[in-house]
């Protein structure tokens, strides 16, 4: 558990050594522990924090099976017990709601998709305009929903800043800028260093773009309202119940097998465990920390007070909100691939990682050197080998799929619920097809990732050009973009 909180713009005691908490899940799922307990230990006669839920006790029956109790697996539930309230809907889950990406991430509700400019090339302009018409659509959805269900998630609809620091940087985010508006973003801002620093005082920032296309939100919370409100509609959650195999009409666990006519995979960064899936998704690692609480006087110096969450245009980009009770949590790229996709220990995150991190939070604000970090962990999220997010239903298997989000699952895994839904709906013959299902993200197909240890070396030679890049273009000062970022693009396939 995290050391006791300071509360929020209270004082701090920037000398006193202060501990990192590492892993743990994260601080999202650490925090939300710890404030359950504590209301609980004040008012005994609220619920106690939730037990974890039963695993399968046995071979069992569903109409829909969904295999993955994170946002894209719970969302699909909602979604389709809400179309057809008649519907047996199974959720298997291998440790707990939230384990995954879903209780990690940055907390970034944003309409931004992986794949869309390939989507423009694959099937027309107007068909990527239509894709990023509903991903805009989507960040409204999710809000609505959470306050339609009594989900406080602590979301802030703040918009996104995405700041350049460099003239390279700048030269790429006016780029950047242009190709939104192309998409259709018209509500889409441009602003130059004093435009940028009236919003947020990042350090030595020569622009910005902005999009009221965003918000911040508490990720766990989000995830634990949404797990009760699927519940409360009468889907059936196992926890602790992995699945080690899907096949036609079958998801198969060590405790039992469930048959249905429909098997819905929703497993992104964990894609990579089940029989036959080693290859399909790569399971990338991201890191975060998260601050102690800042002090009153050092918002004053940054800013911020629309809580925008906060990106950058580097190769390796972070990615930052200013979270409820007013700390900055940043992510970015640590160590991006483990060897023979594993996945991570519940979160632990090299010391190396660490720091590295925490210099990127005083790279953006050196005054504060004195602020701790207060917890820092890992997640893992899906990479289909073109960098595109795919969401499928095989008509002719019932089995169907969604994912490969590629770090932007928060908003897109509600928008491939919906699509999920949709195309059940379809195929069952309760509905024909919809705007949803005609999207050029649906049965998308792409290759394999590479075998071992291929995939580990292009993986790390990729980031690892990346962040060389970066450091050159602090140095050279040019409005060029790195030549080998250029050439780390091409070999990714991105």
């Amino acid at each position: 558990m995290p050391h006791a909180p300071h509360a929020p713009n209270s004082p701090q005691a920037p000398q006193a050594p202060r501990q990192t908490t590492n892993g743990g899940i994260s601080f999202w799922y650490a925090q939300q522990s710890q404030d359950q307990s504590q209301d609980q230990s004040q008012n005994p006669s609220l619920p106690t924090p939730r037990t974890p839920r039963t695993p399968l006790p046995g071979d069992t029956n569903a109409d829909v099976v969904i295999v993955g109790g994170g946002y894209t697996g719970l969302w699909t539930a909602y979604y389709l017990k809400k179309a057809a309230p008649f519907l047996r809907i199974t959720v298997l889950e291998q440790k707990f709601c939230g384990y995954g990406a879903s209780g990690r991430n940055g907390g970034w509700l944003y309409n931004g998709i992986a794949g869309r400019d390939r989507y423009a090339l694959l099937h027309g302009h107007d068909a990527a305009v239509r894709l990023q018409e509903a991903m805009n659509a989507t960040v409204t959805e999710v809000i609505t929903v959470a306050a339609e269900e009594d989900i406080d998630a602590d979301i802030h609809r703040g918009g996104v800043l995405e700041v350049a620091y460099t003239p390279a940087q700048l030269a790429r985010l006016k780029t950047f800028h242009e190709t939104e508006l192309s998409y259709g973003e018209k509500d889409r801002e441009l602003y130059g260093p004093r435009e940028t620093a009236d919003r947020i005082r990042v350090s030595d920032a020569v622009g910005s773009t902005w999009t009221p296309h965003g918000a911040r939100l508490h990720p766990m919370k989000l995830l634990k309202g949404l797990a009760a409100a699927v519940e409360a509609l009468g889907v059936t959650i196992h926890e602790s119940t992995p699945v080690t195999e899907i096949r036609p009409k079958h998801a198969v666990t060590p405790h039992g097998t469930v048959r249905a006519p429909y098997v819905l995979r929703c497993t992104e960064g964990f894609t990579a465990s089940l029989k036959g899936h080693r290859r399909t998704w790569l399971p990338m690692n991201s890191s975060m920390i998260a601050t102690e609480p800042l002090t009153p006087a050092q918002w004053e110096s940054i800013g911020w007070e629309g809580r925008e969450t906060l990106g950058d245009m580097a190769h390796a980009y972070m990615y930052a909100q200013r979270t409820a009770d007013d700390r900055i949590a940043l992510g970015g790229r640590g160590v991006p691939y483990r060897f023979g996709s594993r996945t991570d220990n519940d979160g632990r995150t090299r010391p190396s990682t660490v720091k590295a991190l925490r210099q990127i939070l005083l790279r953006l604000f050196p005054q504060l050197s004195d602020v701790a970090v207060a917890h820092a962990w890992s997640g893992v999220l899906g990479v289909p080998r073109d960098w595109c997010a795919t969401v499928a239903l095989d008509r002719s298997t019932g089995l169907g799929w969604a994912g490969g989000y590629v770090g932007s699952g928060v908003a897109t895994a509600n928008l491939a619920a919906r699509t999920l839904r949709d195309l059940v709906q379809r195929d069952s013959g309760q509905s024909g097809a919809t705007d949803l299902t005609t999207l050029p993200w649906v049965e998308h197909k792409v290759r394999k990732w590479e075998p071992e240890p291929f995939r580990w070396l292009g993986v790390h030679g990729m980031y690892a050009t990346y962040r060389a890049a970066d450091r050159r273009e602090l140095t050279t000062h040019t409005a060029q973009s790195s030549r080998i970022a250029r050439i780390a693009d091409r070999v990714a396939g991105r």
